[in-house]
């Protein structure tokens, strides 16, 4: 019977420390080696690899990345013979690819990539140019999300993600501890770092040079405001919205969506993605929802208002910004017009 606790106790302390990471920046402190790693081998910018594992993931939260190792959702395809799972995303009940961890999910992407001649522009670009490589994914088709670029972009400037184009699988490391000096008492950090060389890797995190950075007014008076907002989102609301239910909330102010990350524990990439966002700027009576939204709307159609864009109306009937375009034979950045018909059921006749 002692055994078999034992065993049991190893296993929960293995899923446990398994994935302990629950924010972008904990993603991003975890992964970066894999990314360039693959950088290294397949000419893939680490930047372009660690955003789309962010965003696809919601910094490692999905279900597919806990249950399936699965950081890019990658489908199923012809040529898979490894572990399946099945799970609902442009369609009920897909069929998406199980690895056995998630360093083979990183270098499948890799191969995904450069295997398919949909792709094959991709790889003429310079291996900085991630710019290039976040439009050329979105053209060759990688996502049916209109603001794929401009959410892939958005994410590896906030977070410097480029910086990581600049290194190689021994500098990376010096390049984390920069960024994150904490991780300089980060256990497994150190062992990623140094494998079996703790002693090693315990003397060069004290030699890494941190960078120092002058506090200015300006970052006091935003810290200032941070606080003031954090007051706001004690008393805001989460609502069900009319469309099934899912949960919202309205924005009390201006502020930052790592403010309602933080609040919620959920990661600001996932809430991107849920509310079709490419930047982390809030306006004040903003709709931001706290879980995916819907295909389709509850109401059949709806007439545009003054200043409405095809993104205010899909926040406001908690549908999918890119199955609302979908439906109204649109084009992202294409505008519409004050009492115009959007449908929001069903597809607008040709």
């Amino acid at each position: 019977m002692r055994k078999i606790f034992i065993a049991l106790a190893l296993i929960i302390l293995s899923q446990i420390q398994g994935q302990t990471w629950t924010t972008d920046e904990q993603y991003i402190q975890r992964f970066a080696p894999y990314a360039v790693e693959e950088m290294e081998k397949f000419k893939i910018p680490a930047s372009i690899t660690l955003a789309q594992g962010l965003l696809e993931t919601g910094a490692g939260q999905s279900r597919l990345a806990k249950e399936g190792n699965n950081h890019f959702g990658i489908k199923c395809k012809d040529e898979w013979t490894g572990k399946t799972m099945r799970h609902n995303d442009d369609a009920p009940n897909e069929c998406f690819r199980v690895y056995e961890d998630v360093r083979q999910s990183y270098e499948d992407h890799s191969r995904f990539l450069a295997e398919r001649k949909y792709y094959v522009n991709l790889f003429k670009l310079d291996i900085k140019d991630y710019k290039g490589w976040a439009h050329g994914l979105k053209k060759a088709g990688y996502a049916t999300n209109p603001r794929y670029a401009q959410i892939l972009l958005s994410i590896i400037e906030r977070h410097k993600l480029y910086e990581y184009d600049n290194t190689d699988s021994k500098s990376v490391y010096a390049a984390l501890l920069s960024r994150y000096p904490s991780l300089q008492d980060d256990r497994t950090f150190l062992a990623q770092m140094n494998p079996g060389r703790k002693s090693t890797a315990d003397s060069q995190a004290k030699t890494i040079k941190v960078r120092y950075e002058q506090t200015s007014y300006a970052t006091q008076q935003k810290k200032v405001q941070q606080l003031k907002n954090s007051d706001l989102l004690k008393e805001v609301l989460v609502k069900n919205h009319p469309n099934g239910g899912m949960k919202y909330l309205v924005v009390p102010a201006d502020m930052d969506l790592m403010q309602i990350a933080d609040k919620f524990g959920i990661s600001e990439s996932r809430l991107m993605k849920w509310n079709d966002m490419n930047s982390g700027k809030l306006k004040q009576n903003d709709i931001v929802f706290l879980e995916s939204k819907s295909a389709e709307g509850n109401v059949p159609a709806y007439k545009a208002e003054v200043g409405e864009d095809m993104h205010a109306i899909a926040q406001k009937f908690g549908v999918r910004l890119d199955k609302l375009l979908a439906k109204n034979r649109m084009e992202d950045g294409k505008k519409v017009r004050a009492g115009d018909l959007v449908f929001l059921q069903g597809r607008k006749p040709r």
